[in-house]
């Protein structure tokens, strides 16, 4: 029995021995297998620590044996990107004294102009401003097209000024500020436009073109009264004899011009050439009425064009209408001094010239040498239909009426039977006071008036020193069809015996 239990003793301890170690290796197993996913958690947040926002996991990795090939330098760090630039907004300000001008009227600012035009022509409803308070002088400059964006806005509230320096200008040019092939292009301001033609006036050669209405007004002392003489000096020559028009504008469509002052051009204050809706109004015209040559506005190749409420003070034609000229519409107009509102000259050296739909209406017109005109060079061809002058005040003008188709320039033109043909001229309510001529129709040979009306038409005499003249006709066939005053019994009834027919003159409609 003793050694019974000795056995069994044994063989349980024996037993207990094993299941002890079984245990020990169990565990062992357990805590590697949680070592090693520990070990893999903590290699992911190193590969991901760019996501930490700062905090880094730095976790040492062991040694290897086999070397590594260092990674290559980079000989040339990359650039770092840089933000794009937004391009200008549509209606994008530019400003000239941002790009340099000093507005001193000294200083050459012209080529800030240029750049800051540049910049407002690549943006739809730009401003580009000329502020207040400077005086910018500004050689010769094109404003131009065609690739510029629409509706651009030329603000002009300070003065511009043109150079008086002969190498400014070179040979001679035709324009000083000029707008070419624009859309939409506006002109506002209460700023100033000044020529300084002083300078080119008194150095105008001796044989400048004058009207050859002059030649008919005589003094009482039977002296010829030259309206603009041409003064001559020890200056002259120096200014070149090609004169500049201050603004003009080319090939432009729906433009505007308002606010502004344009005053003291070397010739022409403002010019369009070849556009189609022109709107001018509010602008005022300023130079002195013996300033030669010196158009307020002109007009040429040019349709859809309103003109009104406007001043213009000049030394010649306060509107000029040229050939190309159609849909014209002028109205509410002061005009004085100069030599009033005319369609023409036309038909300069055998030119064909088309000028049709005209109206003009309710001007004041003063101090000027003529009042509404039309007038052509002998040797032209083509017509002027459908005119209409009404509701025309005129005070101390020295030919309120007229129609000349003997136009000359110079003291004396080579006769041609050949004329611009002239129907459908209509002068209604026009009155006030005249200082040599009331009226003067003189019409071609070859190409009689006709159509031509007189209505209401109440013209007193003012002598002013002139001789003074009846009324005159020639060649004018229309109808008179209110009493007038004074009597004009010059006109002739009906329809001339050599009639034309419009339709052949070479102008469409």
């Amino acid at each position: 029995m003793g050694c019974f239990s000795f056995k069994k003793l044994t063989f349980a301890f024996v037993v207990a021995i094993l299941v002890w170690a079984s245990s020990i290796e169990t565990c062992n197993g357990r805590r590697g297998k949680h070592w090693r996913h520990s070990r893999d958690t903590l290699s992911s947040l190193y590969k991901k620590k760019g996501n930490n926002h700062g905090h880094q996991i730095i976790v040492e990795k062991p040694k290897s044996k086999s070397k590594s090939k260092p990674k290559p330098k980079q000989k040339h760090p990359l650039p770092t990107p840089e933000e794009p630039i937004a391009p200008p907004q549509k209606g994008s300000k530019f400003n000239v004294l941002d790009y340099g001008a000093k507005g001193d009227g000294a200083s050459d600012d012209t080529l800030a102009f240029q750049a800051a035009w540049a910049d407002a022509c690549k943006v739809e409803a730009s401003t580009m401003i000329v502020p207040s308070d400077y005086e910018f002088l500004v050689g010769p400059i094109s404003f131009s097209g065609p690739y510029c964006q629409r509706n651009i806005l030329f603000q002009l509230d300070g003065t511009i000024i043109a150079p008086t320096d002969a190498q400014a200008w070179g040979k001679g040019l035709l324009q000083w500020l000029e707008f070419t092939k624009l859309v939409g292009l506006t002109i506002r301001g209460k700023g100033t436009i000044d020529g300084r033609g002083s300078v080119w006036w008194t150095n105008s050669i001796v044989d400048d073109p004058i009207d050859n209405e002059e030649q008919q007004i005589i003094s009482l002392d039977n002296t010829t009264v030259t309206q603009n003489p041409q003064v001559g000096s020890s200056l002259e020559g120096k200014m070149p004899s090609i004169k500049p028009t201050a603004l003009r504008f080319y090939g432009s469509f729906n433009v505007t011009v308002t606010g502004i002052t344009i005053q003291n051009s070397p010739q022409c204050h403002l010019k369009f050439d070849n556009c189609d809706g022109v709107l001018v109004y509010s602008l005022s015209v300023s130079s002195p009425g013996d300033s030669p040559n010196t158009d307020g506005i002109h007009l040429q190749n040019s349709k859809n064009v309103l003109i009104h409420t406007t001043d213009l003070a000049c030394g010649d034609d306060c509107i000029s209408i040229q050939t190309g000229c159609t849909n014209v519409f002028v109205h509410d107009v002061n005009c004085g001094p100069g030599h009033g509102i005319s369609i023409g000259s036309l038909g300069k050296d055998g030119t064909t010239a088309c000028v049709s739909n005209i109206t003009v209406r309710d001007i004041n017109i003063h101090n000027t040498m003529t009042g509404v005109r039309i007038k052509t060079w002998q040797g032209g061809v083509g017509s002027v239909q459908g005119v209409l002058f009404s509701n025309i005040q005129v005070s101390e003008v020295q030919f309120p009426i007229m129609i000349d188709q003997y136009y000359c320039d110079h003291s004396s033109c080579t006769n041609h039977t050949s004329a611009v043909a002239l129907s459908n001229i209509a002068y209604e309510n026009i009155r006030g006071t005249y200082t040599v001529k009331p009226v003067h129709v003189s019409c071609s040979d070859s190409k009689p008036c006709m159509d031509v009306r007189l209505t209401d038409i109440e013209l007193k005499p003012m002598p002013k020193g002139y001789h003074m003249y009846d009324p005159y006709c020639w060649q004018a066939f229309g109808e008179l069809y209110a009493p007038t005053i004074p009597e004009i019994g010059c006109l002739q009834q009906g329809t001339p015996s050599s009639s034309w027919d419009p339709d052949e003159t070479g102008c469409a409609l």
